[in-house]
């Protein structure tokens, strides 16, 4: 009988192993995606910063580098560069299973570059009407004022 009793304990903790195995698997998998996502917003990075050198020689060839417009959208590229930037600081801040307290800043500070690209690249002239582009301007301010007191709030209580 006592072989009998060893038996069911055996397939208990045998069944009670597989399912912490199949977490342990899954937490490596995750954690290899999560530094191939990595690998990716660097080789974004590179091609971004490759691309934006391009644009300002060839606005500077064809003499077109003086154009308001053309600086703004040097500035607009430049600023997406900043939130991948952001983008892989987060990545591996959880990679490397960082303080919460930091994810969270780098997710504001992430919210705020895209939110200043957002206000320098605004045109009303996208919008439908006048009431459109208020609205979305609005908004815009809105979300900027959101993240300007979370990033406050997030400075003063860190300290």
């Amino acid at each position: 009988m006592a072989a009998d009793e060893e038996t069911p304990d055996a397939s208990t903790s045998e069944a009670d192993a597989t399912p912490e195995r199949i977490v342990d698997i899954s937490e490596s998998l995750i954690r290899y995606v999560e530094v191939v996502a990595a690998l990716v917003l660097v080789v974004l990075f590179a091609i971004g910063v490759f691309d934006l050198a391009l644009q300002i020689v060839t606005s500077a060839l064809g003499g077109d580098i003086t154009d308001p417009l053309v600086v703004v959208g040097f500035i607009d590229t430049a600023l997406l560069l900043f939130i991948i930037v952001e983008v892989y600081q987060t990545v591996v801040a959880y990679t490397q299973e960082s303080d919460t307290r930091r994810i969270v800043k780098l997710v504001i500070y992430t919210g705020v570059i895209a939110m200043v690209r957002k206000a320098i690249i605004f045109r009303t002239g996208e919008y439908s009407s006048e009431r459109a582009a208020l609205l979305a301007a609005a908004a815009y301010t809105i979300i900027i004022l959101g993240l300007a007191v979370l990033l406050l709030v997030e400075r003063r209580t860190g300290k």
